[in-house]
Parts: structure tokens; sequence; C-alpha cells
């Protein structure tokens, strides 16, 4: 084994050198990772640390192609902004207090997903994934569209999790049918949300994402992602604590999509950036 092992080594190496010269690697991100996740009681200080001191590096930013990641949290006071009540996401609607956001490079989904099904694995067989939590609504999605506030000034959408951005809000809407969500998407690019980032929002663009199926071998704890023909997933991110705002630019925003007759809006949740490195936030959960 001794003698192997030299050798192997350096054929593994190797395969890195041929792998960097082929395939998409530009700047832009046509995928995204979006994991939302409830701690279980008694347990918030531990996961947080295990997240933010080994899974968000081993699990996410240091796999290929994940260029881009960021966490953000919901303290008591911003679950209690969420609403439906009677969410098709979270049961109950307050459930998922820590959601992390990662850019997966534009035609690199299929090769991310074969690395990240097979460094769970490791990480699961290794003793390094920590049970106690529920994912609430986790899934990849690929990029739709992207709307700006201020067309091409400020930040694109690639720079997102990297800018200091003071909040986010992540909406999720339901349409009817496969059909109507296509119909729905152009609705939102076209009228609503260019309608909303034009009166003043404290949001500097919104990212729209359709969910994509969980592959087969996936980890038996994060269940498969429902409504991937009819779901769309929105982020916005906001240049000002969400509570600030909240009246005035979010708590109408499930009202808007009932009205046009589209789909309905299964989740509107704010959030705030973690500060990495520390356990910030983590006694305003319950």
């Amino acid at each position: 084994m001794t003698d192997d092992a030299g050798p192997i080594a350096e054929a593994h190496s190797e395969m890195y050198a041929d792998l960097a010269a082929v395939g998409p690697y530009g700047p832009g991100f046509g995928h995204a990772l979006i994991t939302m996740v409830e701690p279980h009681p008694g347990h918030e200080y531990a996961y947080n640390r295990w997240y933010e001191d080994d899974h968000f590096i081993a699990g996410a930013m240091a796999m290929p192609w994940m260029y881009a990641g960021r966490r953000f949290v919901a303290t008591r006071e911003l679950q209690l902004l969420r609403y439906p009540e009677k969410s098709a996401v979270a049961q109950p609607v307050t459930a998922g207090c820590y959601i992390s956001v990662y850019w997966i490079t534009a035609g690199r989904y299929a090769d991310h997903m074969r690395w990240t099904v097979g460094i769970n694995k490791r990480l699961n067989r290794d003793a390094r994934v920590y049970h106690d939590r529920t994912h609430v609504f986790t899934a990849f999605q690929d990029h739709a569209v992207t709307v700006y506030r201020d067309g091409a000034a400020g930040p694109r959408d690639f720079h997102a999790l990297d800018h200091p951005y003071a909040g986010l809000v992540v909406e999720v809407i339901d349409a009817e049918s496969a059909g109507q969500r296509e119909e729905l998407l152009e609705w939102l690019r076209a009228r609503h949300l260019p309608k909303r980032l034009a009166s003043g929002s404290s949001a500097a663009m919104v990212t729209v994402f359709r969910p994509t199926p969980l592959p087969l071998d996936r980890m038996s704890y994060v269940k498969q992602v429902e409504g991937t023909d009819t779901r769309l997933t929105l982020l916005w991110f906001l240049q000002r604590d969400p509570r600030e705002v909240w009246e005035e630019h979010f708590a109408g925003l499930g009202e808007e999509i009932a009205a046009a007759g589209l789909g309905r809006a299964e989740l509107v949740a704010p959030f705030i950036p973690t500060v990495p490195g520390t356990d910030t936030y983590v006694d305003q959960l319950r």
C-alpha cells in the first residue's frame, strides 16, 4: 500500500489539471443551492458552530463550481413576520431559522452534483454531519431571471452573496400548473418586480429560480424537492434591515400575487446576515 500511495496520489492530482482545462468557467451564475434549516431545540449553538466551522466549508465552499455562499438568520422577531400562516413550504411557518444560499457556475450543475453527493456521503461516513436539525426547504435551483432596481448601476447578481446587503427576503410562489408557471414568471419579470423595485424599494435586485429535483442518491435526511414544475423561488436582496421596511414593501406581496390570479405565495420570510465566526443572534431564535 505504501508503494502505491505515491503514484495514486499523483494520478489524482493530475486529474485536477485535466478538469480545469475543459468546460464552462464564466463569471455568471446559472444555479443556486438554497437550504433553510431548523436546528432542534437545545442544539442551536452546537449546530451554528458545526455549520460555520466545518460544513459551510467542507460541505459547500470547498466544492468545485460553488463559488459564492452566505448564511442568513431569522430571529424570533423576524420569524413572526412570515406568512402565510398555512404554508406549503414551512410547517409551522416559523420553522427554518437559518438559510444558506450558494451560487453555482453556469453549465456546471451536473458536475457539481456528482461531487456534492460524493462528499456528503464521505462526511456522513466520517461522522461530520450534524443530525439534530430538520431540512425545511432545501433545493438546488436553476436561475430564471434577475430584475434590478437601478439598471446597470450597482452590483450584479453574481456579486449578491459577496456584497454586504443588510437583509434577504425569501418568497416562494406556487403556480396552479406547470403551464401557468411560465406565465407567472413573465408577469414577475415584466410587470410585478419592476413596479415593486421602482417604488422606492430597499431591494436592489430580485433573483428568480426554478427548483430542480434532488438526485436519487441524495442523503436520506433531505426530503425530495416539491413543486419542481410549478414553483418559483425569489430572493430579494435588501439594503436595509427588513424589519424597517416590512409593512411598506413586503407585507402585501401575497395579496398582489393572489390578485394576479397566477399563483399563491406559500412563503414570504425575512432574514438578516449572520456574523461569521460568532454566535450572534443564536440567543434570539426562540
